[in-house]
């Protein structure tokens, strides 16, 4: 009945997850939901206002495939103003969020066999995209001792002849892990001479902490520029999850008309009231509320990564960006789903297992959540581990 490439695709563990909480929810039961990869804050104000605007104009019809003229210069202002980045309009595609470019991009550059090398820990999404596409993910593991980043060696080493990109999260989805300037030159330099396409998934840019500048990736060089697809959107730094509003960048003209050729011929268009709200947020009118959220989530990293590094028997290391903390459980129980589920059935605490980011004995928390959340949850985990059997 099923066709073979949709029967390739795992449930999302994260999804799953989340869906199960909110039903035990439902039920009664007291539940605390750490699994959730998506702000706890309104989206801003200048937001909804444009969205408002934009109902009462009656700008309700259909746009251009890629976006419309309006958006599409706002995200080029956007990459060159805070990227240094000089993409022109037409490099760009507008999506139905980030893993709708993902979706199309793959779709795209990849024939049966093409080999996408994916560090690990990743988020759930990025294998099974690649797998749907005919393509052939290659995994890089890495752990605490090197920060959850791959080292220009293990780069090196895991290309072949089959090799059709690299894909790149930075900061990371699950781990927090940011990398630096010198430690993208030094990636970069190892893909000098070769025909591979970077992927860079960037959507958690403005989730940085303790000063930390980001980097893009098509900023280290003039070649790196030419061979990277820039993916990012406004779900996590503007809080605009339930928007769908994601994009991405190339230089490579094939690439972008073949996506909006595919696109046209899917979804079309993303919703025309979401592009235009979009535009103040790219424009940097959002600016003060997202520094708000940033700090926050600063705030809530350090108060989380405090306690759960005080629990005998699990340790975490703590993340540069993003909203989500990898906890090690190594020392007491490997397997992840073992865990988490006897966590979410004994202590109402619902956190995602490992295995699904590629990563066994981890767990992975959101602290996109206020700091009572947070200090309840932790403590009914500390209570778990003590006792676990």
């Amino acid at each position: 009945m099923l066709s073979k490439r949709i029967q390739v695709l795992s449930p999302s563990l994260t999804m799953a997850i989340t869906s199960l909480a909110r039903d035990l929810k439902a039920q009664g039961r007291d539940v605390l939901s750490f699994s959730a990869g998506e702000p706890d804050f309104d989206t801003p104000q200048i937001v909804k206002d444009a969205a408002i605007a934009a109902i009462n104009d009656g700008f309700s019809k259909y746009t251009a495939v890629g976006g419309t003229p309006e958006v599409l210069k706002a995200i080029a202002g956007k990459l060159k103003r805070e990227n240094n980045l000089d993409y022109k309009p037409s490099d760009i595609v507008v999506n139905v969020g980030a893993k709708h470019s993902l979706f199309n991009i793959f779709q795209a550059i990849i024939d049966e066999g093409d080999e996408v090398i994916i560090p690990a820990p990743y988020w759930v999404t990025y294998p099974e995209i690649v797998k749907y596409s005919d393509g052939t993910p290659v995994f890089i593991d890495t752990d605490e001792t090197s920060g959850f980043k791959i080292t220009p060696a293990q780069l090196k080493a895991a290309i072949t002849p089959k090799t059709k990109a690299l894909l790149l999260n930075t900061p990371s989805n699950p781990t927090g892990s940011v990398y630096s300037k010198e430690e993208l030159t030094a990636l970069a330099d190892v893909l000098k001479g070769t025909n591979i396409l970077v992927v860079s998934d960037e959507m958690y840019e403005k989730i940085l902490f303790d000063g930390l500048v980001f980097t893009s990736v098509a900023s280290i060089s003039e070649d790196m520029f030419k061979r990277t697809i820039t993916v990012n959107g406004l779900s996590k730094s503007v809080s605009m999850t339930g928007w769908r509003f994601g994009y991405f960048a190339c230089p490579i003209k094939e690439i972008t008309d073949a996506i909006v050729d595919f696109q046209g011929q899917s979804t079309s268009n993303i919703n025309s009231i979401t592009q235009k709200a979009a535009v103040p947020a790219l424009n940097g009118l959002a600016d003060a509320d997202i520094e708000i959220m940033r700090s926050a989530f600063e705030r809530r990293r350090n108060l989380a990564h405090e306690l759960l590094n005080q629990i005998e028997g699990i340790s975490v290391l703590k993340p540069e960006g993003a909203f989500y903390l990898f906890v090690n459980t190594k020392a007491i129980e490997n397997d992840s789903m073992k865990f988490c589920q006897k966590l979410l059935e004994e202590k109402g605490v619902a956190v995602v297992p490992g295995i699904g980011f590629g990563t066994e004995g981890y767990f992975r928390l959101s602290f996109a959540t206020d700091d009572a959340t947070i200090k309840d949850g932790i403590e009914r985990i500390a209570s778990f581990v003590k006792n676990y059997k």
